[in-house]
């Protein structure tokens, strides 16, 4: 007998079929056994009747995550017993055969109890399984398959960029150094940004998702060592506004997608699916910290850069005043940005560059890049940068490179606060930060 996937039950009533799939609840029931059965497609209600006396006997070995092979008769459920609130709850899988092909042990917690963090992420391989886990991760399969369907749809060509290079590609230092071939050290990607510019200048509009590596030392609730960075770079653009129309447009398009794909996921997580305006308001850095200082007191106004709360208070003046759970910040200090950001002619000391907060906290970097080879090298000679080291790079420019710009965003992140979850990690699949890989990195005792 073929396999059938559980979404598809209902067109069987009345007919025998076999289901492969692990048993998500056992359920002991006087002389009968109900299970709830799950595959890839869903969920469906089995139960073993008392005449079933061998099926029995196997039934009551079944601990809940063992993988099975049921074969069952499909029936309406009587009236009585409909549950319209879930999937298939208007039939049941009269179960006639079960192989298993996989017995689990028993499960150190429930999958859907309320862990400390260290202990959910010291057990992802089960805790993964959970109906909250699996909602997450669903969300941001989704978030990933909208973001590169809007980029094509818009002409943009993907590429893979290379996670191990020569140098630092943005001289942060915070890099992770790696044993190369003939005692050469090679560096983990902080950034696909200098590969995206190089390839603008061969199809015009291109985008990349790849995980890039930050060795920093923190220890925070937003950061990770190791995340999935989504970016874009686009040629023959006005200036940074350019960037930040066609990046509102994705969000866009990303939250009508999940208003199709994902409702049940955000109802389990309490989350609220944003809208979009037509256009996300935007102010600059000095605009915006001469508003904090207004409307609180508080004075930030010769800070190169906003703090944290900084972030958290003007996502909430935005979303109060503006009705946008997003905001872009515009114009941060040449002296703040990389050396590929490109300084406003008619605002000197300040570049055409933007973060865009959502929910307080910042999810995107993007804005316009210097093209003009010989303004290039100026920014690099004024970070402290040598020209030669990037030379490889700076081929590209030698040779003609349009007007361009583009953003790095991170999928985590954004994935969390789309989900309102608090902690980055639970929306990083196996998150590597200042305390762990996979694991703890030290005891207790080594930590003291």
């Amino acid at each position: 007998m073929e396999r059938i996937f559980i979404d598809s039950l209902k067109e069987k009533v009345g007919e025998r079929v076999l289901i492969k799939c692990s048993v998500a609840v056992r359920r002991d029931q006087g002389k009968m056994v109900f299970f709830e059965f799950r595959d890839l497609s869903g969920s469906v209600q089995g139960v073993v009747l008392p005449k079933e006396t061998e099926v029995i006997s196997v039934a009551k070995e079944l601990r809940v995550q063992s993988a099975v092979v049921v074969e069952g008769i499909v029936n309406k459920r009587p009236d009585k017993n409909i549950n319209a609130n879930v999937q298939n709850g208007d039939i049941e899988l009269e179960i006639k055969n079960i192989e298993i092909l996989s017995l689990a042990d028993v499960l150190p917690f429930k999958l859907d109890a309320e862990l400390n963090l260290d202990t959910y992420l010291d057990h992802l391989p089960l805790t993964l399984r959970g109906e909250r886990a699996r909602a997450i991760f669903k969300v941001q399969a989704e978030i990933m398959r909208a973001y590169r369907a809007f980029l094509v749809g818009q002409r943009f060509t993907e590429f893979q960029a290379p996670k191990l290079i020569g140098d630092d590609a943005e001289g942060s230092g915070e890099v992770f150094e790696v044993k190369y071939l003939y005692d050469k050290v090679a560096h983990l990607a902080t950034s696909p940004q200098l590969y995206k510019q190089i390839m603008v200048g061969v199809f015009e509009r291109v985008f990349t998702t790849g995980n890039v590596f930050r060795a920093e030392k923190h220890s925070t609730s937003r950061h990770v060592n190791e995340y999935t960075s989504i970016d874009a770079e686009m040629g023959f653009i006005k200036d940074h506004t350019d960037i930040m129309t066609m990046e509102t447009e994705l969000i866009r398009t990303i939250c009508e997608h999940l208003s199709s794909t994902c409702p049940k996921e955000f109802a389990l997580l309490g989350a609220d699916i944003p809208i979009v305006p037509t256009n996300i308001p935007h102010l600059k850095l000095r605009e915006a910290q001469e508003l904090i200082f207004k409307e609180t007191g508080k004075d930030v106004r010769t800070e190169p850069d906003l703090e944290p709360e900084d972030e958290r208070w003007l996502c909430e003046w935005s979303k109060r005043t503006e009705d946008s759970d997003f905001i872009f910040i515009t114009h941060y200090p040449v002296s703040k940005r990389p050396f590929y950001t490109y300084e406003d002619e008619n605002d000197p000391g300040f570049t055409k560059s933007f973060d865009l907060l959502f929910r307080g906290i910042e999810i995107t970097t993007g804005g316009q890049r210097r093209h003009d080879y010989d303004n290039l090298v100026a920014g690099m000679k004024m970070k402290g940068l040598d020209p030669e080291k990037f030379s490889f790079y700076l081929q590209a420019f030698k040779c003609g490179m349009p007007p361009h710009g583009g953003w790095g965003m991170g999928l985590e992140r954004l994935t969390a606060r789309m989900l309102n979850v608090a902690n980055v990690k639970e929306a990083t699949l196996f998150p590597r930060d200042i305390n762990r890989i996979d694991t703890l990195l030290s005891t207790p005792d080594e930590q003291k």
